[in-house]
């Protein structure tokens, strides 16, 4: 029996906590297929996460381009676009099978931070609220799209950033995501290692840039710098 869910992962240097994510994907094992594509890790990720996922996969980099290939090599009629750093909801597949069934053919999951400070809880909120208005789903809130939605909207753009976007805007004209109020658990790493209001200033602006036309490479450029 083919899964029921495709859960890729596109990883890059992810060793240090890769394999503690993995694990809580274990009980998903016997109706899903986890599919880990790297993207050139120097740091043993890929040794780390075999025998933890069906496959791993290896891809130049970038996320659009691993994202692209998992798809391309997944099994299942619905996938799941996992970051390495992003924890999924106990009822995850039964609630993607319900949104699913009734009709939706993409749509993602609210997110939080894996940290009890406020401030934290106000970026989550704003960012939920913003994808609920634009109808737009970033990497961290764990996209998820039928088979048939993703090969019409021709996959992930392979652009060096922005991704995310570009496909969220290439299935909006299918019909609007369904935005889960069930929450995945992502990192807050960045944003404490760079300082929240610098990480937030830099994010818009580089969203403003690419809504106005700059080059994606020039604006991972600029997000790379600042990692």
């Amino acid at each position: 029996m083919p899964p029921q869910l495709s859960i890729i992962i596109p990883v890059l240097n992810e060793a240090g906590q890769l394999a503690e994510k993995l694990q809580a994907l274990q009980n998903l094992r016997d109706r899903c297929q986890l599919l880990l594509v790297d993207g050139g890790s120097d740091d043993g990720s890929a040794c780390v996460a075999a025998g933890l996922v069906d496959q791993v996969l290896y891809s130049p980099p970038g996320r659009g381009k691993q994202m692209n290939l998992g798809a391309a090599k997944s099994a299942a009629d619905v996938l799941l676009f996992l970051h390495a750093d992003t924890r999924l909801p106990s009822d995850a597949v039964a609630l993607l099978e319900h949104a699913v069934a009734a009709g939706y053919r993409w749509g993602r999951f609210d997110v939080r931070f894996d940290s009890s400070r406020a401030t934290f809880k106000l970026i989550a909120f704003m960012m939920n609220w913003r994808s609920r208005l634009t109808g737009i789903a970033t990497g961290d809130q764990a996209l998820f799209v039928t088979r048939q939605a993703f090969a019409a909207a021709g996959g992930f753009p392979e652009i060096a950033l922005m991704e995310d976007i570009g496909l969220s805007a290439r299935l909006k004209k299918q019909g609007r995501p369904c935005c889960l109020r069930a929450t995945v658990t992502t990192s807050a790493r960045r944003w404490q290692r760079h300082g929240i209001l610098k990480t937030i200033v830099l994010m818009w602006r580089l969203r403003l840039a690419y809504f106005f036309g700059a080059d994606p490479g020039r604006l991972a450029a600029q997000y790379y710098r600042k990692s």
